[in-house]
């Protein structure tokens, strides 16, 4: 279980440090991945897992490297498919007492009864992947459908009104903060979903652990509501119906399976 965690931890961390350190530049972004991996490795020498740890550490990095946040994913959404095998292997394998080291006589508290820390551990990394990684194979899975994701912040284009009268001179561009206009692409229809996805898919997750069945079926058909009035007027091309369609599945199925994961390693 600790082998479980460690990875979905390390991936999830990496992805949100390339995140949200992007415009401070490449070197904050190695050194907050310097940092997270000091950090994985200590969590992993304390459970007397070091191995499991550098096999973590490895992982994160190639899922980083195969996974770009821009741009076109060469390996579209397969490393992720890879990282979900990997963790049920580690499940299936390594045995469930493996990693306990420090906290072996550790449990803790909670609504799903007494958890050891590789169990609190497999949880948290299973929610720290649902936010960023999440998005970015979400991304991937548009991109692959051909469905063009969000514009970045700085994809503007600007329009100037022509002077009615051809002899007057021009008048000067108004600034671009001002006349700026996004520039939307085929399916750049939904807005907020770099948000929403996250907190949407961290509520499927702990609504499936907690057994809340009409629960969640009542929040996944809220959505539905929610968007109607935008996808019901979508013309010819369906672009935001497919949108909606493609990124909310992919979104749902990665929460599913996180939650499948956690509870398969709670009873292992």
């Amino acid at each position: 279980m600790i082998l479980a965690g460690l990875i979905l931890l390390s991936v999830g961390t990496a992805a949100l440090i390339r995140t949200l350190f992007r415009r401070a530049g490449k070197t904050a972004q190695r050194s907050g991945w310097i940092a997270a991996t000091v950090l994985i490795l200590v969590i992993a020498l304390l459970a007397d897992a070091l191995v499991a740890g550098l096999a973590a550490v490895a992982v994160a990095a190639l899922w980083i490297w195969l996974m770009p946040d821009r741009g076109r994913s060469p390996a579209s959404i397969w490393p992720t498919v890879g990282v979900g095998v990997l963790v049920a292997i580690a499940l299936l394998f390594v045995p469930a007492g493996y990693g306990r080291g420090l906290s072996e006589a550790v449990e803790i508290a909670s609504p799903l009864g007494p958890l050891s820390l590789p169990a609190v551990l497999l949880m948290i990394g299973a929610g720290v992947y649902l936010l960023e990684p999440a998005n970015v194979v979400v991304r991937a899975a548009l991109e692959r459908e051909n469905i063009a994701p969000d514009p970045e912040p700085d994809e503007r284009v600007s329009y100037v009104t022509a002077p009615a009268d051809p002899t007057a001179p021009a008048a000067p561009t108004a600034p671009a903060e001002s006349t700026a206009m996004p520039k939307l692409g085929p399916g750049q229809v939904m807005k907020g979903g770099r948000l929403i996805g996250p907190l949407e898919r961290v509520i499927v997750f702990g609504l499936t652990l907690a057994a809340a069945y009409p629960l969640l079926a009542a929040f996944i058909a809220a959505k539905g509501i929610v968007r109607f009035p935008e996808i019901s007027r979508d013309g010819d091309g369906g672009d935001r119906a497919e949108y909606f369609l493609v990124g909310s599945m992919v979104s749902w199925v990665q929460a599913l399976a996180a939650a499948f994961l956690v509870w398969w390693g709670l009873r292992s």
